[in-house]
């Protein structure tokens, strides 16, 4: 429904600043015409170029230009709030990303909808009581008039399926006479969750963390808690209690997720909770459904949404909760399009609507964990397992003194404790962050290597699928008997292990034991993956093979055993987060062991037994180990004590991308001098409170895609403006042309 300008215009502004979801930054003026009156939020057709597009009013004002071309349409779509155009305003200016495709993030659902198909429902013609019958009567018409007796109506396939029969009985009964089709209203897009339905139980530690997050949400102002557990610890069931005081207080929830799209158990232990499913936002849900919650979001039907980091841009009418769970998670910052970490933004969502905001982990950022430190966020922990149940038992298995055979990845040690867990009836996972079969494929007779035709990376065979796949681009080529090179034949050998090949060795080791491989690789996507996921929970297999999604928040009852294959993957890089990482990725996947009623033990095959990180895990001395981390990036002046933005210039040459980031950095270098910050002057070391701008250097990973690119990074104090700086390094520098690119990631997660 919109209204277009048809009678004459009342007294009000004349002229509506209107952002367009695309890559523009400023809001265009546009006329008001007459008939048509219009707020700040409203959802309006306007003419852009050639063509029209959907844009939201900005503002509106009394005066502006006379030639302006006008609004041709405002739809019946609820305004955008207040705090989400604030949002979208202060995203835009944090990232350096247009308004408008910040923007275009939080209203893509509506436009994307198309009309709601009518539900065609049946029920019994006249007086349900003394229905009138067919003339022939059959032992499953009787049925389904009897089934349709109960007085509601219900859809042909819920008729025939109540009644035992076939859906053309229905029909024939329709044909009859005997029962009438209508049209039934369309289906809630999520029912209201209950907070009085299942009230769990909880231990004296949860009650008490639970009654803090409750005051915090009652409070209806700003807050942000950190919610740190153990794994097992029944966090979730803690923050239960929060989502529930948000509802009690007529306010909506937003559950954040790593992987929403995975976490079936997650949406039943909500039901379980609440008594129904929360609504779902990822991008598995149809179009039409995201348009539905979209709606039912903005006009207050949908009271909790659990969804991936997008969900944070929905328009709530009344958000009172966010709750980000696994926070620590990479999977939370997009690195695509807008570059933004959805933790962030989600603690700036929740100041701008007086919401309080949860963040969940076992192993929290620490970023988080040093705002918690210094008195920004509350910090609420759970030092111990539900139900007392005991943490994993955890053990190295030093590589260099009792490694695999050769060309085995599976260590003796490893093997017999997994013999002997299969054998008891419990399941062991074997953990290897690593897709496909082997990273490397390679000529024996010539050296060659296969590497992607658009990427400086090295193809991974799959074996599965008898194909060398680039992760980077997902160019595919079938893997050939002999060399493209020499032409040598049955000499191409796959270098190193990847959980493919980890489940052939596993098969050779474990003959009759029940094998199952985890990866979002294979075919069948986010459904078999939920499926086996539930298989792992019910018992169907005894070993789990699976790469880092197997560490996110599950819960296996019956696995009491996980091996490590490589812990030390991810420790030799250049990323200053490389530790951290590595830490919180074998304290989840070691904390998946002993989560059910028998003790969980964990073995950690490793070349560096005496490395900081694998100590840490193997002592349980988590707080020796943020210390340590904390102290490094102290002296290091990196996030969270200083900050970090990346510039990545790519180019359809190398030369181009070269000369562009140079002409960056001489830009840079030639600005004058401002009160908001103070840079290093070329070859001096920087003192505390100077930006440094490094680079440029080819990139890690140097061609993606085909574009060649360099990276430079700028590092700043913690005070320093660091938009403005880089603001003023783009309007100094000439504008990117000839197929260049400039991307920036304020804060970066990846360094290659």
């Amino acid at each position: 429904m919109t209204d277009t300008p048809e009678h004459p215009r009342a007294a009000g502004p004349s002229v509506a600043d209107i952002l367009a979801p695309v890559a523009v930054d400023t809001a265009y003026s546009y006329k008001i015409p007459a008939g048509m009156t219009l707020q700040p939020g409203d959802f309006v057709t306007i003419p852009l170029g050639t063509r029209e597009t959907t844009g939201i009013v900005w503002a509106t004002r009394d005066t502006g230009g006379s030639n302006l071309k006008s609004v041709a349409a405002r739809h019946d779509f609820e305004p955008l709030r207040a705090p989400l155009r604030r949002f979208v305003d202060w995203v835009a200016n944090w990232t350096l990303a247009p308004r408008g495709m910040v923007l275009r993030m939080a209203i893509r659902a509506p436009e994307s909808a198309g009309p709601e198909p009518v539900r065609i429902g049946v029920r019994l013609a006249g007086d349900p009581q003394n229905p009138t019958l067919p003339q022939r009567m059959t032992p499953a018409r009787t049925r389904v008039v009897a089934a349709a007796q109960e007085g509601f109506a219900s859809s042909k396939s819920a008729l025939a399926e109540r009644a035992g029969c076939s859906q053309s009985v229905v029909d024939a009964l329709i044909d009859e006479g005997t029962l009438e089709a209508i049209a039934l209203p369309p289906e809630p897009v999520a029912h209201v969750p209950d907070p009085s339905f299942g009230i769990t139980p909880l231990e004296s530690d949860q009650a008490a963390a639970a009654t803090e997050l409750r005051e915090a949400t009652n409070a209806k102002t700003f807050s942000v808690t950190l919610l740190e557990g153990v794994t097992g610890s029944g966090k979730t069931e803690v923050y239960f209690e929060a989502v529930a005081a948000a509802l009690e207080s007529g306010r909506q929830a937003l559950i954040l997720m790593p992987e929403i799209a995975l976490t079936a158990q997650f949406l039943d232990r909500f039901a379980k909770r609440f008594g129904v499913r929360p609504a779902e936002w990822h991008s598995g849900v149809a179009s039409r459904k995201r348009a539905r919650i979209w709606t039912g979001v903005a006009s207050g039907e949908v009271r909790v949404v659990a969804g991936a980091r997008s969900a944070l841009f929905l328009p709530f009418r009344e958000l009172g909760l966010i709750v980000v769970d696994e926070e620590h998670e990479a999977a939370y910052k997009q690195d695509d399009g807008v570059s933004y970490h959805a933790r962030d933004m989600a603690v700036v969502r929740g100041r701008l609507e007086s919401a309080a905001v949860v963040l969940a982990s076992a192993t929290p950022s620490l970023e988080t964990r040093v705002n918690a430190e210094q008195g920004r966020y509350r910090h609420l922990r759970l030092a111990a397992r539900f139900g007392g149940r005991t943490m994993p038992d955890l053990d190295a298995i030093d590589l260099k003194v009792a490694a695999a055979p050769r060309g085995k990845w599976i260590a003796p040690r490893l093997a017999e404790t997994v013999r002997q867990t299969v054998a008891r009836g419990e399941q062991a996972l074997l953990f290897l962050n690593r897709r496909g079969y082997a990273p490397l494929t390679l000529c024996r007779s010539c050296g060659h290597r296969f590497q992607c035709p658009q990427c400086t990376a090295w193809l991974v065979e799959h074996r599965f699928r008898r194909a060398l796949v680039c992760h980077h681009c997902g160019h595919v080529e079938r893997r050939p008997d002999a060399c493209p090179e020499c032409e040598a034949v049955d000499s191409l050998t796959a270098c190193g292990p990847g959980v493919e090949r980890l489940a052939e060795e596993a098969a050779e080791l474990f003959p009759d034991a029940r094998t199952l491989v985890l990866s979002s690789d294979f075919p069948g996507g986010t459904e078999r993956l939920r499926r086996e996921l539930d298989e792992i929970a019910n018992g169907s297999c005894d070993i789990i093979i699976g790469t880092q999604l197997v560490a996110k928040g599950h819960n296996f009852p019956l696995l009491t055993l996980v091996g490590v294959i490589d812990a030390d993957v991810g420790l030799s890089n250049g990323d200053p987060r490389a530790a951290e990482r590595t830490f919180q990725l074998l304290q989840q996947v070691t904390g998946r062991a002993g989560r059910g009623d028998k003790p969980g033990r964990g073995l950690v095959q490793t070349w560096q037994p005496e490395h900081p990180v694998i100590r840490a895990i193997l002592s349980g001395d988590t707080e020796r180990f943020y210390r340590e981390e904390t102290d490094q990036r102290l002296r290091a002046g990196l996030p969270p004590f200083g900050r970090l933005a990346a510039i990545v210039v790519s180019g359809n040459d190398r030369a181009s991308a070269e000369n562009h980031a140079r002409a960056l950095v001489r830009a840079a270098h030639a600005l004058p001098a401002s009160d908001k910050w103070k840079m290093t002057s070329p070859g001096s070391l920087p003192a505390e409170d100077e930006i440094m701008l490094l680079g440029p250097a080819e990139a890690p990973i140097a061609v993606v895609r085909g574009r060649h690119r360099f990276r430079l990074l700028v590092k700043a104090p913690r005070a320093a403006d660091m938009q403005a700086f880089l603001r003023a390094v783009l309007a100094q520098a000439p504008p990117d042309r000839g197929g260049v690119r400039t991307a920036i990631d304020v804060d970066p997660q990846s360094f290659l």
